[in-house]
Protein backbone atom coordinates (compact mmCIF):
# COMPACT_ATOMS: atom_id res chain seq x y z
CA UNK A 1 0.00 0.00 0.00
CA UNK A 2 1.38 3.45 -0.86
CA UNK A 3 2.03 5.73 2.07
CA UNK A 4 0.02 8.90 2.67
CA UNK A 5 3.09 10.91 1.65
CA UNK A 6 3.42 9.02 -1.64
CA UNK A 7 -0.28 9.40 -2.39
CA UNK A 8 -0.15 13.12 -1.68
CA UNK A 9 2.97 13.58 -3.77
CA UNK A 10 1.34 11.64 -6.60
CA UNK A 11 -1.71 13.89 -6.55
CA UNK A 12 0.44 17.04 -6.51
CA UNK A 13 2.37 15.80 -9.56
CA UNK A 14 -0.72 14.53 -11.37
CA UNK A 15 -2.98 16.38 -13.80
CA UNK A 16 -5.85 16.44 -11.28
CA UNK A 17 -7.54 19.80 -10.86
CA UNK A 18 -6.15 22.12 -8.21
CA UNK A 19 -6.98 25.48 -6.67
CA UNK A 20 -4.87 27.68 -4.39
CA UNK A 21 -6.85 28.91 -1.39
CA UNK A 22 -5.52 32.20 0.05
CA UNK A 23 -7.06 34.14 2.95
CA UNK A 24 -8.64 37.33 1.65
CA UNK A 25 -9.20 35.99 -1.86
CA UNK A 26 -12.40 34.10 -1.13
CA UNK A 27 -14.22 36.22 -3.72
CA UNK A 28 -11.89 35.26 -6.58
CA UNK A 29 -13.17 32.90 -9.26
CA UNK A 30 -11.73 29.34 -8.99
CA UNK A 31 -10.13 29.58 -12.43
CA UNK A 32 -8.18 32.64 -11.25
CA UNK A 33 -6.58 30.56 -8.50
CA UNK A 34 -5.85 27.49 -10.61
CA UNK A 35 -2.14 27.11 -11.44
CA UNK A 36 -1.18 26.63 -15.07
CA UNK A 37 1.52 24.16 -14.03
CA UNK A 38 2.76 22.68 -10.76
CA UNK A 39 5.85 20.73 -9.76
CA UNK A 40 7.82 19.69 -6.68
CA UNK A 41 11.30 21.02 -6.05
CA UNK A 42 14.31 19.13 -4.65
CA UNK A 43 13.57 20.22 -1.10
CA UNK A 44 9.89 19.33 -1.25
CA UNK A 45 8.62 22.81 -2.03
CA UNK A 46 5.72 23.07 -4.48
CA UNK A 47 6.18 25.42 -7.44
CA UNK A 48 3.07 26.89 -9.01
CA UNK A 49 2.98 28.78 -12.31
CA UNK A 50 0.27 31.43 -12.62
CA UNK A 51 -0.63 34.17 -15.11
CA UNK A 52 1.10 37.36 -13.98
CA UNK A 53 -2.23 39.10 -13.43
CA UNK A 54 -3.60 36.33 -11.17
CA UNK A 55 -4.88 37.39 -7.73
CA UNK A 56 -2.55 34.74 -6.29
CA UNK A 57 0.48 36.46 -7.84
CA UNK A 58 -0.62 39.87 -6.57
CA UNK A 59 -1.13 38.48 -3.07
CA UNK A 60 2.26 36.75 -3.03
CA UNK A 61 4.05 39.78 -4.47
CA UNK A 62 2.66 42.14 -1.84
CA UNK A 63 2.98 39.75 1.10
CA UNK A 64 5.01 41.05 4.00
CA UNK A 65 7.70 38.98 5.79
CA UNK A 66 6.95 35.87 3.70
CA UNK A 67 4.04 35.02 6.00
CA UNK A 68 1.31 34.55 3.42
CA UNK A 69 -0.34 31.22 4.20
CA UNK A 70 -2.08 29.25 1.47
CA UNK A 71 -3.59 25.84 0.87
CA UNK A 72 -3.25 23.94 -2.38
CA UNK A 73 -6.39 21.81 -2.71
CA UNK A 74 -6.31 19.01 -5.26
CA UNK A 75 -9.39 17.11 -6.39
CA UNK A 76 -8.82 13.75 -8.05
CA UNK A 77 -11.58 12.68 -10.44
CA UNK A 78 -11.64 9.30 -12.16
CA UNK A 79 -10.84 9.65 -15.89
CA UNK A 80 -13.60 7.13 -16.73
CA UNK A 81 -17.32 7.41 -16.17
CA UNK A 82 -18.30 5.67 -12.91
CA UNK A 83 -20.65 6.33 -9.99
CA UNK A 84 -19.03 8.42 -7.24
CA UNK A 85 -16.40 9.73 -9.61
CA UNK A 86 -14.31 11.75 -7.14
CA UNK A 87 -11.49 9.45 -6.05
CA UNK A 88 -9.93 11.69 -3.46
CA UNK A 89 -8.61 15.04 -2.34
CA UNK A 90 -5.35 16.34 -0.94
CA UNK A 91 -4.54 19.55 0.88
CA UNK A 92 -1.03 21.01 1.06
CA UNK A 93 -0.71 23.90 3.49
CA UNK A 94 2.25 26.23 3.67
CA UNK A 95 3.73 29.67 3.06
CA UNK A 96 3.53 31.32 -0.33
CA UNK A 97 6.19 33.56 -1.90
CA UNK A 98 6.91 34.85 -5.37
CA UNK A 99 10.05 33.52 -7.06
CA UNK A 100 11.84 36.62 -8.25
CA UNK A 101 13.54 36.65 -11.62
CA UNK A 102 12.05 33.36 -12.82
CA UNK A 103 9.01 33.76 -15.00
CA UNK A 104 7.68 33.03 -18.46
CA UNK A 105 6.36 35.98 -20.43
CA UNK A 106 3.10 36.94 -18.81
CA UNK A 107 3.49 34.35 -16.05
CA UNK A 108 4.95 34.22 -12.56
CA UNK A 109 6.31 31.32 -10.52
CA UNK A 110 5.15 31.00 -6.91
CA UNK A 111 6.74 28.83 -4.23
CA UNK A 112 4.71 27.03 -1.58
CA UNK A 113 6.87 25.94 1.36
CA UNK A 114 5.07 22.92 2.77
CA UNK A 115 4.05 23.08 6.42
CA UNK A 116 1.70 20.12 6.48
CA UNK A 117 -0.43 18.04 4.15
CA UNK A 118 -3.23 15.53 4.30
CA UNK A 119 -5.00 13.19 1.91
CA UNK A 120 -8.43 11.57 1.80
CA UNK A 121 -8.72 9.04 -1.01
CA UNK A 122 -9.67 5.48 -1.93
CA UNK A 123 -7.01 4.17 0.44
CA UNK A 124 -8.28 6.17 3.41
CA UNK A 125 -7.14 9.31 5.20
CA UNK A 126 -3.69 10.30 6.35
CA UNK A 127 -1.60 13.29 7.44
CA UNK A 128 1.83 14.02 6.02
CA UNK A 129 4.81 15.77 7.60
CA UNK A 130 6.89 18.11 5.38
CA UNK A 131 9.99 15.91 5.50
CA UNK A 132 7.96 12.85 4.50
CA UNK A 133 6.42 14.75 1.58
CA UNK A 134 9.88 15.88 0.47
CA UNK A 135 11.36 12.37 0.54
CA UNK A 136 8.36 10.63 -1.07
CA UNK A 137 8.21 9.84 -4.77
CA UNK A 138 5.19 9.99 -7.02
CA UNK A 139 3.76 6.77 -8.41
CA UNK A 140 5.65 5.89 -11.63
CA UNK A 141 2.37 5.45 -13.54
CA UNK A 142 0.89 8.83 -12.62
CA UNK A 143 1.62 10.47 -15.98
CA UNK A 144 -0.01 7.61 -17.89
CA UNK A 145 -2.79 6.50 -15.56
CA UNK A 146 -5.67 8.33 -17.27
CA UNK A 147 -4.78 6.99 -20.73
CA UNK A 148 -4.21 3.48 -19.35
CA UNK A 149 -7.56 3.37 -17.56
CA UNK A 150 -9.40 4.64 -20.62
CA UNK A 151 -7.64 2.03 -22.76
CA UNK A 152 -8.52 -0.77 -20.34
CA UNK A 153 -12.13 0.40 -20.26
CA UNK A 154 -12.58 0.62 -24.02
CA UNK A 155 -10.28 -2.12 -25.36
CA UNK A 156 -10.29 -4.70 -22.54
CA UNK A 157 -13.71 -4.32 -20.93
CA UNK A 158 -14.47 -8.06 -21.18
CA UNK A 159 -11.20 -8.99 -19.48
CA UNK A 160 -11.77 -6.41 -16.76
CA UNK A 161 -15.22 -7.86 -16.16
CA UNK A 162 -13.71 -11.35 -15.90
CA UNK A 163 -11.63 -10.13 -12.97
CA UNK A 164 -14.89 -10.29 -11.04
CA UNK A 165 -14.44 -14.08 -10.99
CA UNK A 166 -11.55 -13.51 -8.57
CA UNK A 167 -13.64 -11.73 -5.93
CA UNK A 168 -15.66 -13.46 -3.22
CA UNK A 169 -18.88 -13.67 -5.22
CA UNK A 170 -17.01 -15.38 -8.03
CA UNK A 171 -18.25 -16.45 -11.41
CA UNK A 172 -21.86 -16.79 -10.21
CA UNK A 173 -22.28 -13.03 -9.83
CA UNK A 174 -24.18 -11.02 -12.42
CA UNK A 175 -22.01 -7.98 -12.98
CA UNK A 176 -23.89 -5.13 -14.61
CA UNK A 177 -20.67 -3.20 -15.07
CA UNK A 178 -16.98 -3.43 -14.22
CA UNK A 179 -14.97 -0.25 -14.70
CA UNK A 180 -11.23 0.18 -13.98
CA UNK A 181 -11.20 3.18 -11.67
CA UNK A 182 -7.60 3.47 -10.42
CA UNK A 183 -4.20 2.12 -11.34
CA UNK A 184 -0.89 2.37 -9.51
CA UNK A 185 2.37 0.49 -9.16
CA UNK A 186 0.78 -1.92 -6.68
CA UNK A 187 -2.30 -2.95 -8.64
CA UNK A 188 -5.64 -2.18 -10.26
CA UNK A 189 -8.89 -1.09 -8.63
CA UNK A 190 -12.16 -1.97 -10.38
CA UNK A 191 -15.59 -0.59 -9.52
CA UNK A 192 -18.23 -3.30 -9.92
CA UNK A 193 -21.96 -2.85 -10.07
CA UNK A 194 -23.80 -6.04 -9.23
CA UNK A 195 -27.36 -7.04 -9.97
CA UNK A 196 -29.67 -5.01 -7.79
CA UNK A 197 -27.46 -1.93 -8.10
CA UNK A 198 -24.94 -2.67 -5.35
CA UNK A 199 -21.66 -0.89 -6.08
CA UNK A 200 -18.30 -1.84 -4.60
CA UNK A 201 -14.59 -1.63 -5.35
CA UNK A 202 -12.20 -4.56 -5.60
CA UNK A 203 -8.41 -4.30 -5.57
CA UNK A 204 -6.32 -6.65 -7.67
CA UNK A 205 -2.74 -6.50 -6.47
CA UNK A 206 0.16 -7.29 -8.76
CA UNK A 207 2.56 -10.03 -7.73
CA UNK A 208 5.13 -7.30 -7.18
CA UNK A 209 5.10 -3.53 -7.67
CA UNK A 210 5.77 -2.34 -11.21
CA UNK A 211 8.23 0.36 -12.16
CA UNK A 212 7.22 1.19 -15.72
CA UNK A 213 4.82 0.44 -18.58
CA UNK A 214 6.69 -2.70 -19.66
CA UNK A 215 6.38 -4.24 -16.20
CA UNK A 216 2.75 -3.11 -16.06
CA UNK A 217 1.88 -5.00 -19.26
CA UNK A 218 3.35 -8.16 -17.78
CA UNK A 219 1.46 -7.68 -14.52
CA UNK A 220 -1.85 -7.06 -16.32
CA UNK A 221 -1.40 -10.22 -18.41
CA UNK A 222 -0.87 -12.17 -15.20
CA UNK A 223 -4.09 -10.76 -13.74
CA UNK A 224 -6.12 -11.51 -16.84
CA UNK A 225 -4.67 -15.02 -17.09
CA UNK A 226 -5.56 -15.71 -13.45
CA UNK A 227 -9.17 -14.68 -14.12
CA UNK A 228 -9.38 -16.68 -17.34
CA UNK A 229 -8.24 -19.88 -15.63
Amino acid sequence: MPSAAERTRTLVQSTSSAVLLIPGLEGARPEQLTPVERSVGPDGEVFLLFPADSPAVRAATHAQDDELTAVLEITDVAPVSVPNRIRGRAWVTGWLTAVRGIADPGRMLLRLEVGEACVDDLWGTGSVEPEDFASATADPLVAHEADLLQHLHTAHSDQVRELGDLVDEGADADWQSAVPVALDRFGLRVRFQAAGGRIFDARFDFREPVADIIELRRAMHQLFDAAAH
